[in-house]
């Protein structure tokens, strides 16, 4: 098997911050704190902004928060920019916002939750809101549903707006049970118009479609994304087909962002992110962490999307990154000791025994970090392959890569409680701060410190096949930065 070469990424003033040219959310995902669902995006004076909904049952669902970055990195929250109370016709589940500026206005359509007089039933409508500012707040525009169930007699939900930059027509499209309709704004972008045949909207469903539909434009080509199955479902996942205008048709199709087993399940609703004035593209979506079984835990990721030379997207892959760059340690769980992020590193206070856990499964993996021990006299170093783990530190099961401040390297393995070292060397230590990589590839693991090319360590064992991946402390304060883990 032949050694993997890659580099860590390191702060600078004219390095990816500078350019938005980012492979993942640097900084993890998800990149916003709490549970949200139905992400939609806007680039306003060069502001980047997320409009979502939280991830609850429809009774608790009653607004919609939004987040603003510049850099992608650092985001300010906007609670509650538009409130159930501001759409009179609505009594729950506000969700699926779709953002968009026109007219000088800023808009939001979403669809909603009513309650029929005549018998008590509850139906899906879909509304538009309309604001002086991107925060808003936000007010109904019209009074009334702007898609209701008395069109084509069944609920219309889940909507997505597009103009055309080719002729500055708006369309609207919406999900009506299982089939995707389209229909035109008119210039108010509050009222529907008709196409030049009459009719009012248009059935337009791709194989395969269930909802979260989105249509955006790359150099004069059209793209339709849309989600495949199910929430509870394994094949629920995007997929896309390039289209010659924005009716369709659709073909051919691919998928091009499914479930990660080593990362995140449930993968739904997408939205697209770009960099204006580069060929930069980033696909915005939700999903569920793989330990979490409620359905409605859902956060917000995003990761980079790449264009083959012929216009086809590359199936999108989910990266596991976090350099602390946005200060925070959102996608972590601890496990004793004293945690927090300072100076852009995860940072321990001196302790007896901590552990910092992300949700991952990987089996065969490229597992990077920096390492700088801080105080005391024992071993801070990355965990792989962990399962079984509890709010006692010292009783997990997996594989631990440790660095001493006196250079000493140590693999070891755990289990629930009993450490065996596997093997160990020692180096010579001329900095603070180290990069250790860890490959794991079936049973040979293999240490690297500072120099890529040259492993420290190499040993083999398979008591342990997948897990969770993590760092750990014993006997000693310590900052790690630049975690990165991946497939070889």
């Amino acid at each position: 098997m032949g050694l993997v070469k890659s580099k860590v990424a390191t702060p600078s003033s004219e390095g990816p911050q500078a350019t938005l040219d980012y492979t993942t959310s640097e900084a993890g995902n998800p990149f916003v704190e709490g549970w949200y669902t139905d992400p939609g995006s806007a680039t306003y004076d060069g502001v980047f902004w997320i409009y979502a909904a939280p991830s609850y049952a429809a009774e608790a669902q009653t607004c919609i928060d939004a987040f603003s970055s510049s850099d992608l990195i650092h985001w300010v929250k906007h609670p509650s920019v538009l409130d159930i109370a501001k759409v009179n016709w609505a009594q729950k589940g506000i969700r699926s916002p779709t953002p968009i500026l026109r007219n000088g206005k800023y808009y939001i359509y979403f669809s909603a939750k009513k309650v029929l007089e005549h018998d008590g039933g509850e139906v899906d409508d879909i509304g538009v809101a309309v604001a002086d500012k991107p925060d808003g707040p936000y007010s109904d525009a019209i009074g009334k549903p702007l898609i209701s169930e008395y069109h084509n007699g069944v609920q219309s939900s889940d909507p997505h707006v597009f103009i055309d930059d080719a002729d500055g027509q708006a369309y609207v499209y919406h999900r009506q049970n299982s089939h995707l309709h389209v229909a035109m704004l008119k210039k108010d972008m509050v009222s529907i118009g008709t196409f030049n045949d009459g009719t009012t909207f248009k059935e337009i469903t791709p194989d395969n479609y269930t909802g979260g539909s989105r249509i955006f434009k790359r150099n004069g080509t059209y793209y339709h994304m849309w989600l495949e199955g199910l929430p509870d479902e394994p094949n629920y996942s995007v997929s896309y087909a390039i289209t010659n205008n924005p009716l369709g048709s659709f073909g051919p199709v691919a998928k091009i962002l499914q479930p990660d087993s080593a990362v995140a399940k449930g993968i739904g609703r997408s939205t697209i992110i770009h960099v204006a004035g580069k060929d930069i593209w980033y696909i915005l979506y939700e999903r569920q962490p793989l330990n979490s079984t409620d359905e409605y835990h859902r956060i917000l990721a995003y990761d980079r999307m790449y264009f083959n030379e012929n216009d086809t997207i590359q199936p999108v892959k989910m990266l596991v990154k976090d350099d602390f760059s946005d200060g925070k340690m959102l996608d972590w769980t601890t496990y004793g000791g004293e945690w927090s992020v300072e100076d852009q590193r995860l940072t321990v206070q001196n302790t007896g025994g901590g552990m910092a856990m992300l949700d991952t499964n990987f089996s065969d993996q490229v597992f990077d970090a920096t390492i700088a021990t801080t105080g005391g006299n024992g071993h801070p170093g990355l965990l792989f392959r962990v399962t079984e783990l509890s709010a006692e530190t010292h009783k997990y099961k997996g594989y631990k890569a440790a660095l001493s401040p006196q250079g000493v390297i140590t693999l070891g393995k755990a289990f629930l409680g009993t450490f065996t070292d596997l093997a160990q060397t020692r180096m010579n230590m001329e900095a603070s701060e180290n990069h250790v990589r860890v490959t794991a590839i079936g049973s040979e693991i293999t240490i690297f410190v500072n120099n890529m090319d040259k492993p420290k360590l190499v040993f083999t064992d398979d008591s342990f096949n997948t897990g969770a991946n993590g760092v750990r402390v014993f006997n000693s304060a310590a900052k790690f930065g630049f975690i990165s883990v991946a497939r070889p």
